[in-house]
Formats: structure tokens, C-alpha cells, sequence
């Protein structure tokens, strides 16, 4: 049963339409996950759905006694009363609810999400704001529930508790997101907002990416044979006279509509094209921190924690909200002092740091002078870059870049603010929550710049499907300021925290029950683990001596001219080098650990 209906509906702010013609319905009992490149109009199509916004034409039916409840994008700065006050703002009892059991379902909502009821919603962080949103949202039990970027701002353990909910909602579900995780977890349909259009897509997230990559397979060739043939008839009008003879007159008045059709034909957002300029590579030690406890006034936010970062690694770093992440990254690398224990930084670094809240963007200039300081030209690769060429290549029309920062969506200024932070040539990127409000054609853009980074990469993020892809070890907060290092990303961390306290469910929950980690006491390196030890920096040496080597030669176009079988050992064992490198590198570090502990 349909219990929302877009029909012929179309809505437009100037320029192509953002909604052109749509026909669609949202089905009792679906959960919808809509995609759309930033700018698509998917927020705008929410707001039609709910009601607030007016179309141009056509209509929005919604089924009698429908309930509908929508969590916006951006938080609100201010707020009156309490959390449990605006939990209840525009909430109705049902006719034969009992104002206690109303009460009681608000009560089990904000538990859920880990609120407290009586705190003034104006004191709260960002983030919490909009837990408190997300709890008004599910307090009344919707039939319909459109949640837009829901998991912005939320932790891990909320994103968790997040995902389990939406799956176990009774209600549809339409929801708009970039956590790929998320929509692979709890979307059963897709839905893609493209060029004004709506199209389709029944099943997983991982079926929408097939069938989306053969749909537009099979458009590039539509329109490629559609400009074959507009050319032809293009080199036949410009003949002369012959076209113009009676019995051609159909074939000209063939060419005017093909030249309409192509005039109206949308063409697809382009992908940005992001590069980062790396500096000459740092030491092999990046950061080494022993037994630190790093806080702000009387508040310690970790404690004794100790970790060693190489040249090369790719380290993620999670935790609750306000758990002290970025605190913990400005002590390492020499921002804040820490306020207990030592840390030791590496030669010749040359850090990029992404900030979380955009500090380093200044709204009253333009978008081209927060990146070129008032100049015409930036320098890449020692290279001059006109700013206008550059900044269109991070998806910014020369409208937009010639305006204020301050008018800029949450995307467009995390893309802004990576065009700015790739211009300084660095061997350490710092990325504190990179991933907000990009579209995910973009977010796997940057995802592979990542992965391809010669340098070192600190990230912290709540996007798991981010981590999983990115990094080769995580540190993690586990209550009481200790921070503990697991190999691999977030699937590994989890798999490992289970394993390590023998239980299903995460710290959150052992923490209500009264359950503690099991610990073990320091244990000291065995005789055959300390000649390891020993042995590991000659052997990184060793390892990295022959890579410098062979990258050498293989740039060389002279090894190209030698038989097929010797040029693919190369690039094998270039290959090789590098999977035993990391292997190398991370024994080292477990065994660095243990020996820390033990001391």
C-alpha cells in the first residue's frame, strides 16, 4: 500500500529543475536508502515528502492517518528546555494512550541513545543536539521516518545502536546517507536522485552499485551513438544548397529536433579530481608516545597510553563523542603538551591537518581567496594553476567561487577545505572527521587518494566502511581514558574487542551491566622475541633499501625493453616488498608494545 505518492511533481529554484516530472510512491513496510551527488535536491525532495516544502506542479498525496517524523541535516544552535522537553515538542497522545506510557516511551528512547533527560538541549555539542533530534524523531513511532545523514555527528556505539534500530523499525524508511555501511545494512531498495530524476534500484546496496554502473554504461553509449549521428547530419547541413532542395527539407527538420534533443540532454555532475602534494619523506619514526595522559584543566581524557607510528602507516582512531580524539592529536604532534609520560617526534614531517570544524576557512573571503590568499594562481608540483581551473576540479562553479564561504553547504566546505589542505606538500596527513556531508562518489574519491598516499595517514572517523578500507590498525577508547591499539580497521577492532572480553555486545553495554574487560597482567618478551626485536630494524632497512632500488628501475623505460617474464618479476617483487614491509612493520610495533608494558 502507497502511503506516500509523488505525482507529476516538479520544483525548480532557477536553472534545471531539482525535481523534474516525478512519479513515485513510498510502500508500506520499505526501507529506502536515497543517494544523489550534493546539490541533487535530496534533502528538498524530503521536505516535499513532509510537507514543508511546496512544489511547482503536479501533487503529494499521502495516505489518511498517515504518520510521518523527519530528522533535518543540520542542527539548530539554539534550543528551549530541557532534552526531555524537546523530545516532546510537536508530539500528540494517540486517543487511548495514557500520558505515563507516553512518558515511559520517551524515557526508553533517550536511554537508548545515552541522554539525559533534564539537561538544557542550548548546552549540549553539536553532536548530542542531534542524538536529541534523532530521539524526538523515534519517539513517536512513525509510520513513515525520513532521516537525513542520520549518522553525522553520532559515534560509533550510537551509529550501532542506530543501524539495529532502523532495522527492526516497523515503519518505512526513507533516508538519505553517505555511510556505506549503513545502506548495506539496513537499505533493502535504493533510490538515486539524478539530474531531477528519480530512478530505482530494488535490492542491496551492493546490487545498486552493478546495476547503477551498467545503467550508465549503457547511457554512454546511447549518447555517444545519439553524437555520431548529430554529427553526420551536421556535416550534411553545412553541404549548402543541396540541403536546402524540397525533397530534403524532412532530413533539416530531422537535424533542428536532434539538435533540441541535445540541447536539453542533463549531463552527469563530474567527478572532483583531487591530487596531494607529498614532501620528501620523513623519518622512519613518525610519532612514539610512552605513558602519556594528555586533558584540558582538570580533565584527563586519557591515560598511560602508550603507541609507536611509522613511516607509512595508516592509523584510524575511534571513540565516543567528546571522548578527547582531537585532544589526543594535537598531543601528539605537538600542539598541547601532554600532561603526563613522553612523546618523541619523527624527522622531517611535514603535517597536513584536515580540522574537524573548518577553523581554518575564514567566511568573510571568498572561496578562491581561502585557497590562493587573494592571488590568481597557486603553485602545484612547482608548477602556476590558475585558482578558478583548480577549484573545478574540486566541483566549484566559477559563481561559487568567486562567493562568500560563509554560503557554502557542509559539503562544498569539506571539499574546499580539502582543496586548501592538498596544496601544502606534506608526508603526514591528519584527518579529523574527513568523511561529513561528502557524497559518496566523492568519499570513495578520497578514499583512494588515501590508500594511495605515500606518506603517513592519521584519521578519525566514524564511517566504518572508511576505516575498514583505510587503515591497517586502530586505536580505540575503552572507557576511563584507556586507549587501546588493535591491528586492522573497524570490523577487526570489533572482532577483536569481542573476542578479548568474551562477549557479544560492545563497552557500552558491559558498562550498564556492571561487566568489566577482562585484562591481562604485562607479560615480558620471550628470549626468541627479544633476538627478534633485535634483528627487525636491519631488516625493515634491508627491506626498504632493496624498494628504493627496484622503484628505480622500474622507472627506468630502458627495463621495459627487456623480456616480458623479467619485467613482471619486477613488479612482483616490488609488490612482495611491500605486503612484507607492512607485515614487518606491525611485528615490530607488537613487539615494541610488550616490551613497553613490561617495563
Amino acid at each position: 500500500m502507497a502511503l506516500l505518492s509523488l505525482r507529476n511533481v516538479t520544483l525548480a529554484y532557477g536553472g534545471d529543475p531539482l525535481l523534474d516530472q516525478l512519479n513515485w510512491h513510498v510502500e508500506t513496510g520499505q526501507r529506502i536508502g536515497l543517494l544523489g551527488r550534493n546539490g541533487a535536491g535530496k534533502s528538498t525532495l524530503l521536505r516535499v515528502l513532509e510537507g514543508r516544502v511546496t512544489v511547482d506542479e503536479g501533487t503529494v498525496e499521502r495516505s489518511p492517518g498517515v504518520r510521518l517524523s523527519m530528522l533535518e541535516q543540520e542542527v539548530p544552535r539554539e534550543g528551549q528546555g530541557s532534552v526531555r522537553d524537546v523530545t516532546r515538542e510537536g508530539l500528540q497522545l494517540a486517543p487511548d494512550e495514557e500520558p505515563l506510557a507516553y512518558d515511559h516511551r520517551i524515557e526508553a528512547v533517550l536511554s537508548r541513545l545515552g541522554l539525559e533527560p533534564d539537561v538544557p538541549f542550548g548546552s549540549l555539542s553539536a553532536g548530542m543536539k542531534r542524538r536529541v533530534l534523532l530521539a524526538r524523531a523515534l519517539a513517536t513511532e512513525p509510520d513513515v521516518l525520513l532521516l537525513d545523514e542520520p549518522t553525522n555527528h553520532l559515534d560509533v556505539d550510537s551509529i550501532d545502536w542506530l543501524e539495529s534500530f532502523l532495522r527492526n523499525f516497523r515503519g518505512s524508511l526513507l533516508f538519505v546517507t553517505h555511510d556505506r555501511a549503513l545502506l548495506s545494512r539496513v537499505a533493502t531498495r535504493i533510490v538515486e536522485l539524478d539530474r531531477g530524476k528519480l530512478y530505482e534500484f530494488p535490492g542491496s546496496y551492493q546490487d545498486y552499485l552493478k546495476r547503477r554502473a551498467m545503467a550508465l554504461a549503457a547511457e554512454d553509449d546511447q549518447n555517444a551513438e545519439f553524437d555520431k549521428k548529430l554529427a553526420i547530419e551536421e556535416a550534411w547541413i553545412r553541404q549548402g544548397i543541396k540541403a536546402r532542395r524540397t525533397r530534403n527539407e524532412g532530413r533539416v527538420r530531422a537535424l533542428k529536433r536532434l539538435r533540441e534533443q541535445r540541447a536539453q540532454r542533463r549531463q552527469r555532475v563530474g567527478q572532483a579530481k583531487m591530487n596531494v602534494q607529498t614532501a620528501d619523506k620523513s623519518g622512519k619514526l613518525v610519532v612514539e608516545a610512552k605513558g602519556i595522559s594528555a586533558g584540558y584543566g582538570d580533565t584527563v581524557v586519557v591515560r598511560d597510553m602508550s603507541t609507536i607510528i611509522l613511516r607509512g602507516d595508516r592509523v584510524g582512531l575511534v571513540g565516543p563523542n567528546g571522548c578527547g580524539k582531537t585532544t589526543l592529536l594535537k598531543v601528539l604532534f605537538g600542539e598541547l603538551p601532554p600532561l603526563a609520560g613522553e612523546v618523541k617526534q619523527g624527522a622531517r614531517l611535514e603535517v597536513a591537518y584536515f580540522d574537524q570544524l573548518r577553523e581554518q576557512l575564514d567566511d568573510s573571503k571568498s572561496v578562491a581567496d581561502n585557497v590562493s590568499d587573494g592571488g590568481d594562481t597557486i603553485t602545484i608540483d612547482g608548477k602556476p594553476r590558475h585558482i578558478i581551473s583548480y577549484l573545478k576540479s574540486f566541483l566549484f562553479e566559477p559563481e561559487r567561487i568567486r562567493g562568500p564561504v560563509s554560503v557554502l553547504s557542509g559539503g562544498e566546505r569539506n571539499r574546499l577545505l580539502l582543496a586548501k589542505l592538498f596544496l601544502r606538500p606534506s608526508n603526514v596527513l591528519v584527518l579529523d572527521e574527513p568523511t561529513n556531508d561528502l557524497d559518496i562518489e566523492t568519499l570513495e574519491l578520497l578514499e583512494g587518494l588515501v590508500i594511495d598516499y605515500a606518506g603517513t595517514v592519521i584519521v578519525v572517523s566514524h564511517d566504518r566502511a572508511f576505516l575498514n578500507n583505510v587503515v591497517t590498525s586502530t586505536l580505540a577508547y575503552e572507557g576511563d581514558g584507556r586507549v587501546i591499539e588493535y591491528a586492522g580497521g573497524y570490523d577487526d577492532w570489533q572482532s577483536q574487542r569481542r573476542n578479548a572480553t568474551g562477549l557479544e555486545d560492545g563497552p557500552s553495554q558491559r558498562h550498564k551491566k556492571g561487566i568489566k574487560p577482562k585484562t591481562q597482567g604485562p607479560r615480558k618478551l620471550t628470549f626468541k622475541e627479544n633476538k627478534e626485536l633485535a634483528a627487525l630494524p636491519a631488516r625493515i632497512e634491508s627491506l626498504e633499501t632493496e624498494q628504493e632500488a627496484l622503484q628505480v628501475k622500474l622507472a627506468d623505460p630502458n627495463f621495459y625493453q627487456q623480456p616480458s617474464e623479467t619485467i613482471a618479476e619486477g613488479k612482483e617483487r616490488l609488490d612482495a616488498i611491500a605486503s612484507e614491509l607492512e607485515t614487518v612493520y606491525q611485528r615490530w610495533q607488537a613487539l615494541e608494545e610488550i616490551a613497553s608494558q613490561a617495563n
